[in-house]
This record gives structure tokens, sequence and C-alpha cells, in this order.
């Protein structure tokens, strides 16, 4: 290679023009490099459970899908509506229990529990938070902290939907296939949504609260409306991944508010890069299947986790998909001089 003729240049640099999203595209292989990271995250979700060994480890894939749908609810929160919510196990319980009701006694279909427990139980969560909306930054984690903890004891003492024992006799899917591609293609949905979201109007408004809600109060912006609507998006989605839950355990009971659901989400956030909405799915599907292979360790996993943060706190943390971002976009090229 005569290199006096050519020089290196980054492969974005002929690709971006303007800002983040407007793309001049010169050849297939400026195209092929903005595709690549979409076509892998699409495809390799879609072969998982295909490559995975066995019934159990699809099931793990499974509900990786479900904690990353409630970690990428945490991430638009916190970084795109400024409200750190630490209910996701209440988000889970509600949708759950939505579901539970619906199929074991009243007979709805799993096809048309899960839609409805999303928009039934999005509406009650954002009902139930709406009072705690002026709160900010950790008041208002504290208080979302509490309402799964306050369910699970309402449910217990009051002896409602099964008390302890919970609600038996709910429907499955109606394949192990439906199971596992249902949930994988929700969670493409989700995100690729999200992404969408908020690079809308809607979203600059959620970003424009989180960063000074007053001015915008001040331009006449009902930010009250604004965080309600944020909320329910991430509770219809948390709720949604509660009802899926029900249905592949063909159980719903007060375990479906442990703080399992409120902490891994965020564990997978820190681990994955916050802001990201890539980087939570991503945390997601190193954390579960880790936290899989030491079940026989039992509470000690939460040691696990607790070192794993430190470390990435310490030393990477932005996470790993804001690392690898940077590095991807430093990719290089030779071109004529």
């Amino acid at each position: 290679m005569n290199t006096e003729t050519l020089r290196k240049e980054r492969i974005d640099r002929g690709i971006k023009v303007r800002s983040e999203g407007l793309y001049a595209l010169m050849s297939w292989r400026e195209t092929a490099y903005l595709i690549l990271p979409r076509f892998v995250l699409i495809a390799g979700f879609l072969a998982l459970p295909i490559l995975m060994p066995g019934m159990y480890w699809q099931r793990v894939i499974s509900i990786v899908c479900i904690y990353a749908i409630l970690a990428l609810s945490f991430d638009f929160l916190a970084h795109y509506a400024g409200l750190v919510c630490l209910g996701g196990a209440f988000f889970i319980g509600t949708g759950g229990y939505i579901a539970g009701v619906l199929n074991a006694q009243f007979g709805v279909d799993p096809l048309f529990t899960i839609p409805l427990a999303a928009l039934g139980g999005g509406v009650v969560c954002t009902l139930m938070i709406l009072p705690c909306l002026p709160l900010k930054g950790v008041y208002f984690a504290i208080v979302t902290l509490m309402y799964p903890l306050f369910m699970a004891r309402i449910i217990e003492a009051f002896d409602l939907f099964g008390g302890t024992d919970g609600i038996l006799g709910i429907d499955s899917f109606p394949s192990a296939f439906v199971e596992q591609y249902g949930v994988v293609c929700l969670l493409l949905v989700f995100l690729f949504g999200l992404r969408r979201l908020v690079t809308t109007d809607t979203g600059l408004i959620f970003t424009a609260i989180m960063d000074n809600d007053q001015a915008v109060r001040a331009s006449g912006i009902n930010i009250t409306f604004y965080k309600a609507m944020a909320v329910f998006i991430a509770s219809a989605m948390g709720c949604m991944a509660g009802a899926c839950l029900t249905h592949i355990y063909m159980w719903s009971g007060i375990s479906q508010f442990a703080l399992d659901f409120s902490i891994l989400p965020i564990a997978a956030t820190v681990i994955g890069g916050a802001g990201t909405l890539a980087g939570p799915v991503l945390g997601c599907l190193i954390l579960v299947p880790v936290s899989e292979l030491l079940r026989d360790f039992g509470t000690l996993r939460i040691v696990f986790y607790a070192t794993l943060l430190v470390a990435f706190i310490l030393f990477k943390s932005e996470g790993l998909m804001v690392f690898g971002q940077r590095k991807y976009e430093q990719i290089e090229r030779w071109t004529q001089i």
C-alpha cells in the first residue's frame, strides 16, 4: 500500500454532516457501517432462543428480556425524564396480578391479558405515583421504592388474591416458540420505540423538564402532564413485562413485588451504560445468566452484584455501551489524499 497518497480517516467522518441524526450515505460500506450495530442486536436476539442449549436456558433468555424491559423503563425515566424510579417491582407485580386475575378468574386469553395488563397497570401505577411527581431526586426514588413493599404487605395482611399462595391455574403461552419470540419482539419494539420517542418533540420536552423544570413551566407547558406521561409509558412497559412473567410461570404472587425486580435493572443500567437505552439491555444480557449460574449460592449473589457495581463505578463508570460506541466510532480507513 502506498501510504504517500493515502491517509487515515475515521469512517464516520464521511457520513456525519450536521448532527448525530443526519447522514449523507456515500457508499455501501458506509451504509453497512451504520446498519451493522442494529443488525447485530436484532439478529443476535432473534437467534438466541435457537442457540440456547435446552429449555432451561431458553427460559433464561425470556427472563433476560423481562429484566431488560424493566431496565429500559428505568433508564428512560431516569435519564430522559429526570425521575429516578426504584419501583420496578411495583410495575411487575401490578401487571402480573392484573393478568393473573383476568386469566384465572375471568378466562381471558393470554393474548389479551398482556395488553390489558399493560394499559390497566399503567393507569393504576400512574395514578398511585401521581401525588409523588412534585418530588425530585432521592425523595422520589425512596417513595417509589416503598410501593412494592406496601403492596406486598397489604396483599399478605388482608389475604387478597390468594394471599401468600398467590393466584394459581394461570394459562401458559400456547407454545415455547410464542413465549420466547413474543418477549424478544416486545423488547426490540420497546427499545427502538423509545429511541425514536426521545428524539421527537415530546422527548425533547422530557429532557428539558429533567434539565430545568422551572424554565419549562415558565414557558407555559404543563410539566405534571408530561411527567405523568413518562411514568405511564415506563409503568405500562413494566406491567407488560410482569404479565408475560405471570404467563411464563403460570402463577402470580407477592414474590413479584420482590426487590430483585428493582435492584437488578439498576445494576444492569450501570454496567451497560446509563442514558443509552441499549446499554441496560446489554447489562441484563450479562447479569441474568450469571445470576442463574450463581443460583446455588443463594443470597450471596447480592455480594456479586455489589462487587460488580463498585468495580464498574470506580473503573468504568460510563458503562460498556458508551465505551464500545466510542471505540466503534473511532474505526479508521485509508482514503485518497
